[in-house]
Parts: structure tokens; C-alpha cells; sequence
């Protein structure tokens, strides 16, 4: 009996003692992580800090332009002070977007306040748009993810769903040279700037004719109850031209120039798309029934629609896209009207974006981040 109750008494004294150190390991983890992070930002100011007895007041700063209708941007604010005052910045400059402005001009003031950094905190439209003023500058971008799509932000692998990691990579990220597109939906019209992919036909009828409110509910699955009931129509007549050399004409359902290619659920529309080659690849949907259509689909799901059924891919520079009617058109998935024109090019490494070093990405996977 005494032989049994101290076999007991050393399974306890084991135990605690496992238990012991595994809180120990767990407690040295998480504090020798935050040392790392903290030697890791003292490293990015030893380098990248001006001489203080030069300047002794300067301070880095953000700006956060917010699209308010996505978020609490009050909150959102808050929070990004916190932030800011946690890492040693100065207190951000907070800008919201309007139906006037979705963040172009925003973005235009916070570059004229010479800030470090300016983040677009919203959805694909706020990120197309603040694109659209900082590329051909030096200022990096930013992105807090508060869409439905989010698209650039998948296709750099940022979060999308912890908006205190976002920011705090928009202020402590490295900074990654990306393409951006540029398209007119007009032969005299103004340039527009996209980052993603830029369609015209079926893709876009699609976004056009998505309820906000099915969005709201539904999330991206939004774009598939719209996408079923378009996918009867008719084809356009269209007449293509890659690089002012290589002519085409077909009837198709969409004709899409991308910079990169993955979309929600990690669907991989473009396969061979890279973000900063210099290049724009082209897909050509040209299905002719319902039958046909379920190729196409199955080339999409399977990430290879590039070389898919009832499919054609071209990488180029520049592209024109004539209809012999008005269809609908969209850039980074918001509609832009009807046009009978697409004229898109690319811009080659035009946009810096802060992406995460090897080091957040570590402290994402432990958690070890406050949120």
C-alpha cells in the first residue's frame, strides 16, 4: 500500500514538473519572440532613422485613409494610435474617403504632408485608388483589408483578418516593388490604374449585378449567385490586339488582363500570372453554351485556366480590346459602366507595398502579437 502511495506522490511531483517547464518554455518563447521583434525594429531605425542631431524631432508617421462605410473608423483610428504611440510613431494622419473622393485625393494630401507611409484601410476599390496616387512615387502603401474580395492583399499574402497585424506590417513591413496596370475604358478617356486584373464581358456583368446586401451576408459567395445567372447570354464580337503587333478576333463571354491571379478561395484565375514581371496576362472566356461553360469552370477550379478549355492565354504589355458593342467593364472587380473599348498596359515595379518580413510572419504563426 505504502509502495502504491508513493508511486502516486512521484507521478504528481513528474507531473508538476512537465507542467513546470512547459509553462516555462511557453513564457521564454513568447518574451525571447518580443525581444527579437523589438532587436528587429531597433535594427530598422538604426538604418533607416535620420541623425537625430540633424533633425532631433523627426518622427516616423502614417497616414490612414479609412473607407468608413467598410468600418467603425473611429474605432479604427483608435486603434491605430495605439499602435502608432506602441511602435514610437508620431500619431497618424486619419483621412476618410467619400463618394467623391474614394481615396485618390485623400491619398494625394497625405503625400503632400510628407508622410512615411500611407495605408488604405478598406476594400478594393480604397486600395485601387490610393494605388493610383502613390504609384511612380517612393511613399509605400499600406493596405488594412475591409472588404469582400480583397484582392491585392491575397495575391501579397497579407492578413485579412486581424486588422491590428495589418497595421502594424504596414509600419514595420519591408517594402515590395509591384506592376501596376494602367486602362482606359475610352480611346480619349483618362487613365485609370488597377492592381489586379481589369475585365470586360461576363466577369464584369457579374460584379455589376452583385447585391450589396447578398454581399454583406454572404461574402464572396455573393459573386457566385450572380455568376450563375449570367452565365446564359450571348457572346460579344471583339477584335484584340497585343503590343500594337498580334491581332485576334473571336466571339467571347470576357476578355481579363491581370497583373496577378488569385482570387477568393484560393482560386488561381491566372495561373502564370507574377505581380512584378513587367507583364499583364490575358485571358480570353470564349464558352458557347452552358456545356462549354462547364470546361471553363473546371479549368478555374483546377488553376488552370491559362491552358484551360474554352480558354486562351496571352502574356503581353499592352492591350486593346474593340467590341462591336457595348459591354460592361470592371477594374480590381468594381464596375465602371459599359464601354465597346478596353485599352490596358502595364507599369513595371510602379507601386512599393509593405508585405510582411520573415520575422512578422513568425510572430503571426505563434501569435505572439497582442490583438
Amino acid at each position: 500500500m505504502n509502495f502504491e502511495l508513493d508511486t502516486v506522490g512521484w507521478l504528481i511531483v513528474i507531473v508538476g514538473l512537465a507542467l513546470a517547464l512547459l509553462v516555462a518554455f511557453f513564457i521564454g518563447a513568447r518574451v525571447g519572440a518580443r525581444r527579437t521583434l523589438r532587436h528587429h525594429r531597433e535594427i530598422v531605425l538604426a538604418a533607416d532613422t535620420p541623425d537625430p542631431e540633424v533633425n532631433p524631432a523627426h518622427r516616423y508617421r502614417a497616414a490612414l485613409i479609412i473607407n468608413p462605410t467598410k468600418t467603425d473608423a473611429r474605432r479604427l483610428a483608435s486603434t491605430a494610435e495605439a499602435i502608432c504611440r506602441y511602435e514610437g510613431w508620431a500619431p497618424p494622419l486619419v483621412l476618410e474617403t467619400t463618394l467623391a473622393d474614394p481615396g485618390g485625393k485623400a491619398a494625394t494630401a497625405a503625400l503632400d504632408e510628407g508622410v512615411d507611409v500611407v495605408i488604405a484601410a478598406g476594400g478594393d476599390g480604397t486600395v485601387r485608388a490610393v494605388a493610383g496616387a502613390l504609384a511612380g512615387t517612393s511613399t509605400p502603401m499600406g493596405i488594412v483589408p475591409l472588404g469582400t474580395g480583397n484582392l491585392l492583399a491575397r495575391n501579397v499574402d497579407l492578413v485579412l483578418d486581424k486588422t491590428e497585424w495589418a497595421l502594424r506590417i504596414a509600419l514595420w513591413g519591408r517594402n515590395r516593388a509591384i506592376d501596376v496596370g494602367r486602362a482606359w475604358i475610352a480611346e480619349d478617356g483618362e487613365a485609370q490604374v488597377f492592381t489586379v486584373m481589369t475585365g470586360l464581358g461576363f466577369d464584369a456583368a457579374v460584379m455589376a449585378d452583385t447585391s450589396n446586401e447578398l454581399k454583406a451576408k454572404l461574402g464572396w459567395l455573393a459573386y457566385i449567385e450572380a455568376g450563375s445567372r449570367k452565365l446564359v447570354g450571348k457572346p460579344s464580337q471583339v477584335k484584340i490586339t497585343f503590343d500594337d503587333d498580334y491581332r485576334v478576333s473571336a466571339r467571347v463571354r470576357s476578355v481579363l488582363g491581370g497583373n496577378c491571379g488569385k482570387l477568393q478561395g484560393g482560386i488561381q484565375l491566372l495561373p502564370e500570372a507574377v505581380i512584378d514581371d513587367g507583364q499583364l496576362d490575358v485571358l480570353i472566356v470564349s464558352p458557347k453554351n452552358l456545356g462549354q461553360w462547364v470546361g471553363v469552370v473546371a479549368s478555374v477550379i483546377g488553376g488552370r485556366a491559362a491552358r484551360g478549355l474554352h480558354t486562351e492565354s496571352r502574356k503581353c504589355q499592352k492591350v486593346v480590346i474593340e467590341s462591336h458593342e457595348e459591354v460592361d467593364v470592371q477594374l480590381d472587380g468594381d464596375p465602371v459602366g459599359r464601354s465597346s473599348y478596353l485599352a490596358m498596359e502595364v507599369q513595371p515595379l510602379a507601386l512599393s507595398v509593405r508585405v510582411p518580413t520573415t520575422e512578422q510572419r513568425k510572430q503571426i504563426r505563434a501569435a505572439a502579437w497582442a490583438v
